[in-house]
């Protein structure tokens, strides 16, 4: 995702921060009455909310708005440039971390900012599917960014690891937010429970699996652990569990001796 890195305040920013941090010089020639760059993206956010990203163009946010498309223009120089706008709306402010509070050390933290993120991109599943431009730099996103430092302040890990852990586990957070999402939607078209797609899904495979070719694979489809039902979350707290022992492997690494 490209856009102009031209700024009207002179900062030398892109054009989408310098208007996520206010810092562009509001439009003095002949804006619509009323028209104003955040309600421009709070429409942009309805409508992606409802019909899902690919619906969001200037054209269509213009028609919510009673505008003309042009009159957009005034106030975001591209769609690119309301993605980051909508995206840093949809995070918001991170929520506080109880952890962080009563000093419970920086594994809960680390896990409750985890849970935390994983809702925010759930209650905007939207979201997931715009680009990632950059490092975080929109308000929203250097919040939460921060939070998540604090959370590893007492880690002990040195800063540059501190960054890579961050990085670790938002990855894996909005990954296994845009897979469920994904799944949850298969399932949908499917029109039948989940239950059913696994099943199948287990029965077209065993058809398929050739036990000299697959072997691992066999094993597995001879055990229950498929039909199994699974707790609630499971694969995330899994996830998120496992790499939280590796950086508290890391983190009994870099103590002092």
């Amino acid at each position: 995702m490209t856009e102009n890195s031209s700024a009207s305040g002179g900062t030398g920013l892109p054009a989408s921060i310098e208007a996520a941090w206010g810092l562009r010089d509001r439009p003095v020639k002949g804006p619509k009455p009323g028209l104003s760059l955040d309600r421009i993206v709070a429409a942009a956010v309805e409508v992606a909310a409802a019909e899902g990203l690919s619906a969001v163009s200037m054209g269509r946010v213009a028609k919510e708005l009673g505008a003309s498309t042009m009159s957009l223009y005034r106030y975001v120089s591209a769609k690119e440039e309301l993605y980051v706008l909508m995206q840093d709306a949809a995070m918001g402010l991170p929520e506080p971390l109880p952890a962080l509070e009563e000093g419970a050390g920086w594994r809960e933290a680390v896990g409750q900012w985890a849970w935390a993120q994983r809702r925010m991109f759930q209650r905007h599943l939207w979201s997931l599917r715009i680009p990632i431009a950059g490092p975080p730099a929109s308000p929203h996103s250097v919040a939460w960014w921060e939070q998540g430092l604090q959370a590893l302040e007492d880690s002990g890990l040195a800063e540059g690891d501190k960054i890579s852990a961050i990085l670790l586990i938002s990855g894996f957070v909005r990954n296994e937010a845009l897979l469920m999402s994904d799944l949850a939607a298969a399932v949908e078209a499917k029109g039948v429970p989940p239950t059913e797609v696994m099943g199948q899904w287990e029965r077209t495979v065993q058809r398929l699996v050739d036990p000299v070719r697959h072997p691992a694979l066999s094993r597995l489809l001879a055990t229950d652990v498929l039909s199994e039902p699974d707790e609630p979350d499971y694969e995330f707290v899994f996830g998120l569990e496992r790499i939280l022992d590796g950086v508290e492997a890391l983190v009994e690494k870099s103590a002092p001796s």
